[in-house]
Formats: C-alpha cells, structure tokens, sequence
C-alpha cells in the first residue's frame, strides 16, 4: 500500500485503537481469519474533461467544469450549485495520500486489498455534480455519459470493483430506459439522486412518494438492481458561508437530507405496490436510522387519521424488510444496531479514497467502533449483507468459515 511510514499529526489519531476485537475474526488485513468486507461507499476519480469531451455538443457548455473570473479566480461552475471559488489547499501528509489515489482500477484493487477489503461500490466523485440541476433530461444526458464511461473502466474489474449506475429519476422516461440498459450491461445496481428534482424544497416538485414514479419502480423491481440514495444529491449542500461553514454543511445540509427518499419509500405506500425494491442510504451514517424508524412509526400510529394511503406495515417494517444505510465510522449507530432489529440492514464502508473515510486505517476504525457487536454481527456488517444486496460471490474460505461456526452454533 503506497502510504507514508507514520500519519502525521493531523491524521495521528486514525491509528488508535483499544485493540483486537473479542471474538472469532479480525478486520486486520494480513490477518488469517479475516472478515469477508465489501466497502458499500468509494469514489472513482472521473476526467476532468470527461462531459465536456462526451457530452452531446448542445449540452457541453452547461457541463460541469472550471470557470475564471476577469480577475483569474476559479470557480466551480455547476447550473445547480452556487459559485465555489476554487482555493490553494496545501494538502500534506495522509490528507495528501488519499487526494492522488484511486486513479486506476489497478490502483484502488491494491489499496483496498491492502486495507482489508475485498470488493466496493462504486460513487461518482466530480459526477457527484451530475443530478445538480432543475433540467432532468440535462442529467440523464449527464448519468448516460458517466455509465458509459464508468462500464468502460471498470467491466473487467465488476467481481471486485461495482460502480452504480447513474439514473436521473425525475426524468422517468429516459430513466426507465437507462435502468434497462445498464442492468443488460451488468451493473450491479443504481445511484438515484436523494431528490428526483434537484433544488430547495418545492412542494408542486414530483417526489419519490408520488404514483407518477410507479413505471420506474416496476421496471427496477423487474432487475433485481438496489437502488442507492448517496449523500449531497438532492440540493447544493454548501447552503452555510463563514465561520463553521465547513462542518454545518457536511452535518445539515449533506448528510441530513438523506433521510428524505427512504422516508417517502417506507411511508408512501409504494412498497405495498412494489415489494421487491431494495434501497438504502450511502455515507449518512446510521446514528439517525432508528430514531427516523420511530418517528415514522409514531406519526402512523398518532396521525392515522390524516394518513393516506393506510399501510400493510408499519414504515420501519418496510426499512427492515427492504432498506440498508451505509457508514464509515458511527459508533452511536452501531451501539443501537442489536437493540433496534438493525444488523441486517447497515451496511460498512471506507469512502475511499475520500477524507471522511477511514481508508488506510480502516482496521483501527472498526476496531474503535464496533467492539460491541457480536461477531456474527460484525460478518454481516462488514460484508455479508452487502454481499446479499449486491450479488458478490464470498471467496470459500469465508464460505467455509460462516459454514463452521453455523455448524458449532447447532450442536
């Protein structure tokens, strides 16, 4: 693994630890029995110019991109999101490290297996950007280019490296036709944004709770294919300037409003028509999933008089039965797993190669964590429900382990 032989300062505290985990297996990468991990959250590191160059030419000065005042100052320009002037970081050290990898498939195979990981998802990274505008057709124009372009890097690497395929939902014609076309493909599943019409809340918007959206529904349950909600995909999420801006917009306005498209599915009715879908959250931690259960189920119960349509179950019968959350390091998530039904539905990851992640210290992360849980707990959250969710195949040796401890278990 290409890091430096001690974290610097900054990044010091990622090596601590209160020590091996209790139990059968180890998140530790050389370690023997190793847990079977699928990281549920990384980041490809796209072209700059990769909408520019592929883009239909009607569509290319609206890409994504760099712009330059009169005054030489950079900026991000994105039709969705403010103007972001472009700043002089100096990264050094760790911080540095995670900013120059992932660039080839080779690379991040390396990193990860390095990390104790054995297969990831998938997420844009500049393409992030891609569902950041009102125009819908615009983003499925957007989605088509980085599918296209995420298949050609990454078909090869698909046992091991599963990007999402990009679908822009409010288009719900074209999308329909792109679930199709990369579930031919072999994705292994798809990346809807948070909310289908990108901006600040407008109720005449369409919204994930609507019947309008019932032909995307039926053909994504017809593939089989989770869909993925990830975190800053449903408005601009540097709404707060000045002092503390950074972390009030990671905490508020990215993380937060991720919960919005797993309430609408689990409250709508729509799994009631729709049975098989399978959906979760990536990258908003865990911590808000059993208080959000409880406040659908609350709202059901005291509000059953305003509710329409009445449902078969309650909304956290639906989250449980059909829904996932994805996390980095959320101990307070992971703490209220066991008591709330939940270990079947989180979902571990690294966010490689991005700073809120854990990569190249994820054993620590994990040992920091998760030493509460079981370790049959622990299996499922760090790979085997993902395994389940995304068809990964688990290498025999992991098979052969969860095969003797189930035989232990039942004599």
């Amino acid at each position: 693994m290409r890091q430096i032989s001690e974290p610097d300062p900054a990044n010091r505290w990622r090596l601590e630890t209160p020590g091996p985990l209790t139990g059968d297996r180890s998140p530790r990468p050389d370690a023997a029995n190793k847990y079977f991990m699928v990281s549920t959250d990384g980041h490809v590191q796209e072209p700059a110019d990769l909408w520019s160059t592929r883009l239909d030419k009607k569509y290319r000065d609206r890409a994504p991109g760099v712009a330059v005042n009169a005054q030489g100052d950079k900026y991000q320009k994105t039709e969705g999101f403010r103007p972001l002037r472009i700043r002089n970081i100096r990264f050094e050290g760790e911080d540095l490290l995670r900013n120059q990898s992932g660039i080839t498939p080779e690379q991040r195979r390396a990193d990860l297996e390095a990390d104790g990981v054995n297969a990831e998802i998938l997420f844009p990274n500049k393409g992030l950007t891609i569902w950041a505008t009102p125009d819908a057709v615009f983003s499925q124009a957007m989605c088509r280019v980085y599918n296209d372009w995420a298949w050609e890097v990454f078909a090869e690497h698909n046992e091991v490296l599963s990007p999402m395929a990009c679908i822009a939902a409010a288009d719900i014609e074209g999308a329909v036709a792109e679930v199709k076309r990369t579930a031919a493909l072999g994705f292994r599943g798809l990346a809807l944004p948070c909310k289908p019409v990108w901006g600040p809340p407008n109720h005449e918007d369409l919204n994930y709770n609507l019947p309008e959206f019932d032909p995307l529904w039926a053909v994504i349950q017809d593939t089989g294919l989770p869909m993925t909600f990830h975190v800053s995909t449903g408005r601009d999420p540097r709404t707060s300037r000045g002092n503390g801006g950074a972390v009030i917009n990671y905490a508020v306005h990215s993380l937060a409003p991720t919960m919005e498209p797993i309430a609408n599915l689990c409250a709508s009715g729509v799994l009631d028509r729709f049975p098989g879908l399978q959906f979760g959250s990536v990258e908003a931690g865990i911590g808000w999933v059993a208080w959000a259960l409880q406040a659908m189920d609350e709202a059901y119960r005291k509000h059953h008089m305003f509710v329409r349509p009445q449902l078969k179950l309650l909304p956290s019968e639906y989250f449980r039965r059909n829904g996932f959350a994805t996390f980095q390091e959320d101990k307070a998530g992971v703490d209220l797993a066991r008591e709330h039904d939940l270990t079947a539905n989180f979902m571990w990851a690294n966010d490689y190669p991005h700073h809120e992640g854990t990569w190249p210290h994820s054993a620590q992360a994990i040992e920091r964590t998760m030493v509460n849980l079981s370790d049959p707990e622990r299996a499922a959250i760090l790979g085997l429900n993902a395994a389940r969710v995304f068809g990964f195949r688990i290498p025999d040796r992991y098979l052969a382990f969860e095969d003797a401890r189930r035989a232990g278990a039942n004599q």
